[in-house]
């Protein structure tokens, strides 16, 4: 990285948003820009998530950029090497290369109130940009619970997006901690191998079956001679999940009879009635994700599987501890404890016009965002699936392109204003559509299902889902409004902005 490198858009991560970014920044016809990737090659989530039986839970065609799509895709719901090749295959068609950075880890960023610019320290290097667009998603930094006696523990110990594949666990007698969407394809992935499973569940989840199937070569090579079809596909898939959004956001009640088809799902694998209560939640379903598999209930039901009704609350030598009291000798401790979602890691590396990090403004009333995108107090910084911009049902496909069409404004606004300037979001408009989210949000099924889920923040608040359609959401990120921002310009020339701010609609 060249010294004192200067560019007019630093892209930060390259997964889906921050690829994304990438090609919508050259369509827009900017090439004055680095995408900046801490690891040694692209694919974010998917590239760090190479665990067995990794795989998405929504419909490839779905799950791919509107306009970049694959008539290629091998099954309905495809596994983690095949998103992963898409997205190399988005940066080597789009040409994106070139503007990429690998090792490129942001230490910090830091906004220069005089120059109007951010100035970044990586570790690779050193550059400024104008405008920051953070696309590190909130599924990049694992979270592993605090353990008593973990750090003593003779054995292996990793986290599901960190698979340690050098170790053989044949044979092995292995503790998988967690039953989110990485557990439940772990467990039948490993079970046929490992000498003994212990699963420790502190809450179980709702399963549907997982309808996956190989798209046959007829239906490949129809995409491929009629791109339409894909289109097509697309399109019904998306609108079944809109349809569906209405139980999770405004009727909860309706989700009962989903509730029924899980228990029947359910009983049909587990004979057992012990396990069986065990196994079933006491919330509603779409509290917390509703998971997809076909074979984690048949998995839980084989002669070397345990599952034990509490979290692990301790390790001693080599025995692992339940909340319950039982225990177990392991070799190994896989966590599928999820990710830090709630206090997003790079917001500690964020410092704003008021020197105070993003971690810290969002310390008091939790993580909040205009839009999803801006940050009051933090100028011409954009976030991809920022506060409020997550799904429960659909594809974060979805959200992404419509935060994608807001940036794309942003920087037209920019220009259109003309000279040095930047952007920086009202507290006032911050505030005004954050209240409209969570007033939005309390009789969401995320708010009333009666569970603690990981899209909660630690004072109960839910900073993560978005509580509406994702036509709603991309009617509200359609264009910036700069009733909603403050017009900075450098010192000398600084001028007055406009004081009132329009109505919020979320």
């Amino acid at each position: 990285m060249a010294e004192h490198e200067h560019v007019r858009v630093a892209v930060i991560g390259s997964g889906f948003g921050g690829l994304g970014a990438a090609v919508r920044l050259r369509r827009e016809g900017i090439t004055d820009f680095v995408v900046l990737e801490r690891a040694d090659s692209v694919g974010g989530t998917w590239r760090d998530n190479s665990y067995p039986g990794c795989a998405c839970d929504v419909p490839s065609h779905l799950y791919s950029f509107s306009f970049a799509p694959n008539p290629d895709w091998p099954r309905a719901f495809s596994g983690q090497e095949h998103i992963r090749g898409y997205l190399e295959h988005v940066a080597d068609v789009f040409r994106l290369r070139p503007h990429i950075r690998l090792g490129a880890e942001v230490k910090r960023m830091t906004w220069d109130s005089v120059k109007l610019r951010w100035d970044i320290e990586t570790t690779g290097g050193s550059l400024s940009a104008d405008i920051v667009v953070s696309a590190t998603g909130p599924l990049s930094d694992p979270k592993v619970p605090d353990i008593p006696g973990l750090d003593s523990f003779p054995g292996r110990v990793f986290h599901s997006a960190r698979w340690d594949h050098d170790y053989d666990l044949t044979g092995k007698r292995v503790a998988v901690v967690g039953t989110g969407a990485s557990a439940i394809q772990i467990v039948p992935a490993i079970q046929p191998r490992v000498g003994k499973l212990t699963l420790f569940q502190r809450t179980p989840p709702w399963v549907l079956p997982r309808v996956d199937r190989a798209i046959s070569g007829v239906e490949r090579r129809l995409h491929r001679s009629l791109p339409f079809t894909t289109r097509l596909r697309r399109g019904l898939l998306w609108g079944i999940r809109e349809l569906q959004v209405q139980a999770f956001t405004k009727h909860p009640d309706e989700l009962g009879l989903v509730e029924q088809l899980a228990k029947r799902n359910m009983a049909r694998a587990i004979k057992d009635p012990a396990l069986r209560a065990r196994l079933t939640p006491d919330y509603r379903i779409g509290c917390k994700r509703i998971l997809l598999s076909s074979e984690y209930y048949p998995a839980l039901t084989r002669p070397n599987v345990d599952v034990v009704t509490g979290e692990l609350v301790e390790v001693r030598g080599s025995t692992a501890v339940a909340a319950d009291g039982s225990e177990a000798e392991v070799d190994a401790i896989v966590f599928g404890t999820g990710f830090r979602v709630t206090d997003l890691p790079i917001a500690e590396r964020v410092v704003g016009a008021e020197g105070v990090t993003l971690a810290e403004a969002w310390k008091q009333d939790g993580m909040q965002a205009l839009r999803g995108t801006s940050a009051a107090g933090f100028p011409n910084w954009m976030t991809i699936i920022g506060p409020n911009s997550g799904l429960g049902n659909s594809s974060m496909i979805l959200i992404i392109e419509s935060q994608l069409n807001y940036m794309a404004d942003f920087v037209r606004q920019l220009d259109v204003l003309g000279g040095r300037v930047a952007l920086d979001a009202r507290p006032g408009a911050v505030r005004a559509w954050n209240d409209k989210v969570q007033e939005r949000m309390k009789r969401t099924v995320w708010n009333t299902g009666g569970c603690t889920s990981w899209y909660l923040d630690a004072s109960g608040r839910n900073t993560t889902i978005w509580p509406g359609t994702t036509t709603e959401f991309r009617r509200a990120t359609r264009r910036v409004d700069l009733a909603e921002y403050q017009v900075v310009r450098p010192p000398a020339l600084e001028t007055t902005a406009p004081t009132e701010t329009s109505e919020v609609t979320a």
